[in-house]
């Protein structure tokens, strides 16, 4: 099969879900006009479960849904740089980020104590951790060939993860608003602090306002750029004879690279080209206008994604984990808000 061919399936693939996620941004976007007030962002979502699970959940649909999430948000991440200045990403400061670190340590021992408590094996024990704490089912794919995971502990804490992340997604805005009256630093802060993906976090800063998604992204920025250290200590509690196998794993030795998702870097390169205005404020915000337009689009399929039969039909014992980690999570983000920020 030839290269172009090969593409050509690739896009074939993709081109279902990609159009229907696309109709429900539009649709979404056009009743935003007529209610405001819930916002493009919140339609999306909520249209996206509809149709996602009462009539197009098939399987044709999923790899142009999982395009439309993982892809189009990458690039509305990347383009959002554009948008902000080293100013901006400095509103976190050192409270900022020591604020996020004792969050995720505190989520990692929390996950592994808990998980230890409900009977779970080590190795799920560690995806839980790292997905809860990072990036959700990114850590948990970059943990799992490190620990020697199986498909099976992958696929299940995957799951639990993102259920947990979609149940806060909701919750947090409305938690936020009783506790902080949306205030912008401290809403930020709650959701990019907690969530479990990036997609979370950006569906739930929408559902508040654009200040806050942005600012809720670089909160969750700072927690992905930890992801190496943290697969780092994962590979070497597993395999503390082996740190050099550790090192493999993290490292791709061939070109000598760290792997750091790809769009974190892309973020800073055009934070830093805008701050140093080679990026003119006229493409900034027609970068604003793409990144919007992809964000709704990744919403739309994240949304379409939720398969709430899958929620339903996890045991006990792993809702449970689950649910304690989620809540520690929430209980945790909101000490650590009041001591820094």
């Amino acid at each position: 099969m030839t290269k172009e061919s090969k593409i050509m399936n690739k896009v074939k693939e993709i081109l279902p879900g990609f159009i229907v996620s696309l109709l429900i941004a539009l649709v979404s976007m056009l009743f935003s006009n007529i209610i405001p007030k819930i916002g493009a962002a919140t339609i999306s979502i909520f249209l996206g479960i509809i149709v996602g699970n009462l009539f197009l959940g098939q399987k044709v649909f999923q790899s142009g849904y999982k395009f439309s999430e993982s892809n189009l948000l990458s690039y509305s991440i990347v383009l959002l740089g554009g948008t902000l200045s080293v100013s901006k990403l400095m509103e976190l400061g050192l409270n900022g980020i020591l604020f996020v670190i004792i969050q995720m340590t505190i989520t990692i021992v929390g996950a592994l104590y808990i998980g230890k408590k409900l009977g779970f094996d080590q190795n799920f024990r560690f995806l839980m951790a790292s997905g809860n704490a990072v990036c959700g089912s990114s850590a948990i794919a970059a943990t799992a060939p490190v620990i020697d995971a199986d498909d099976k502990d992958k696929g299940i804490s995957i799951t639990v993860v993102n259920v947990t992340g979609i149940f806060l997604m909701f919750l947090l805005p409305l938690l936020s608003g009783y506790l902080y009256n949306h205030e912008t630093i401290q809403t930020s802060a709650m959701i990019g602090g907690t969530l479990q993906s990036v997609g979370q976090v950006v569906a739930s800063g929408a559902m508040v306002n654009e200040g806050v998604k942005d600012l809720a992204t670089i909160f969750k920025i700072v927690r992905v750029i930890m992801l190496v250290a943290v697969v780092f200590i994962f590979g070497h509690l597993k395999n503390k004879s082996d740190t050099e196998r550790v090192a493999e794993e993290i490292v791709d030795t061939e070109k000598g690279k760290i792997k750091i998702p790809w769009y974190v870097i892309g973020f800073f390169i055009t934070c830093a080209l805008f701050s140093l205005n080679i990026i003119t404020p006229e493409v900034s915000a027609i970068f604003k206008k793409i990144s919007h337009n992809f964000e709704i689009i990744a919403l739309a399929a994240i949304g379409l994604k939720v398969n709430i039969k899958d929620l339903i039909k996890q045991g006990r014992a792993v809702s449970l984990y689950g649910l304690f980690v989620g809540t520690l999570q929430v209980m945790s983000v909101m000490i650590l808000i009041n001591i820094f920020l």
